[in-house]
């Protein structure tokens, strides 16, 4: 990727990215936010919280909105590769087979074989690799086999994709107190935070959601620069090993402040929200927990919205959650 600052995302470049994801061939779609009074979920406050249910979006992500404006930006039958565990990788795969183009996935070996299945059923092809050597093979990629690499979060039109999401909670919300946003490398924070805050809404608070045991955003924070750890979490879509540099430095513009959650609280959550008829997988449930779980300050009588972030659990998955 080229050096991209902070300054390049303008709200002109959000509002064509948003026209782009509206309109791409790929289908996404503007994803109910209904009223969590209209829900049987628990709530521990009195404020008007809203729930963006981007678990019903297509690929059962938020993922597919940055790779369509990716996708739609590049020109058509490239061969690209890119390096993902999981909800990206099976938008790129989608979004590969839509514009015909030849991709390939490279993926830790610690991923789920059923998540390799799935994206080879897309007709691309995946390398699995210890994760110590990911960037090693998408570099032997990009330079032997003359590869464009798409990355999967620290990536300027995938984060403008995103955007789109913000753009569409402020047409049910125009002017929220609140919003709460699970944080992996930190594509959909940056892109919803600059959404929110590029379209005049100063007094808005962004917050980012983030596991414990993979807090590379935290202590990007913290450090004043993005960081990597050796993230483990049960929400493995948030446990990128490093924070992205760009969405480092939007969020650092942007967001009030990342707040931790635990794994016990993202199973709990699950369960929560599996209960009240909402299938959401664990890196998605993470705002949800958050607020829960009251780690979000002042709440009370405010307008908040919270991101169900993605639904690709399965059945097998979801039983080793608590009743």
């Amino acid at each position: 990727m080229g050096e991209v600052s902070a300054e390049g995302l303008t709200l002109h470049l959000l509002r064509e990215a948003r026209e782009m994801v509206r309109s791409s061939p790929l289908g996404v779609i503007n994803t109910p936010m209904i009223p969590w009074f209209q829900t049987t979920l628990p709530l521990n406050s009195h404020c008007n919280i809203h729930i963006k249910l981007e678990n019903m979006q297509r690929t059962g992500s938020f993922k597919i909105r940055g790779v369509a404006n990716q996708f739609a930006r590049r020109p058509e039958g490239g061969h690209f590769v890119t390096m993902s565990a999981g909800n990206y990788g099976k938008s790129f795969a989608y979004a590969s087979k839509h514009y015909g183009s030849k991709g390939k996935v490279v993926m830790p070996e610690t991923a789920p074989v059923s998540r390799s299945i799935l994206i080879q059923s897309f007709g691309v092809e995946v390398e699995r690799v210890p994760t110590t050597c990911l960037r090693n093979v998408v570099n032997r990629c990009v330079q032997k086999e003359n590869m464009t690499f798409l990355h999967s979060y620290d990536d300027l039109d995938l984060i403008a994709g995103h955007a789109s999401l913000g753009m569409e909670i402020l047409e049910v919300m125009p002017e929220p107190d609140v919003v709460v946003v699970c944080c992996g490398g930190g594509g959909l924070l940056a892109g919803v935070a600059a959404a929110i805050k590029l379209s005049g809404c100063d007094k808005t608070r962004i917050y980012g959601v983030e596991p414990e045991g993979a807090c590379t955003m935290y202590k990007s924070f913290i450090e004043k620069k993005p960081v990597g750890m050796e993230a483990r979490s049960i929400a493995s879509g948030l446990a990128p090993p490093f924070a992205g540099t760009l969405p480092f430095e939007l969020c650092q513009r942007y967001v009030e402040e990342i707040v931790l959650i635990n794994d016990e609280e993202i199973k709990a959550a699950v369960s929560t929200l599996y209960r009240s008829g909402l299938v959401v997988e664990p890196s998605g449930s993470a705002a949800f927990a958050a607020i829960v779980n009251s780690k979000i300050p002042e709440l009370e009588g405010k307008n908040v919205v919270c991101i169900l972030s993605g639904g690709n659990i399965g059945k097998d998955e979801l039983a080793n959650f608590p009743d």
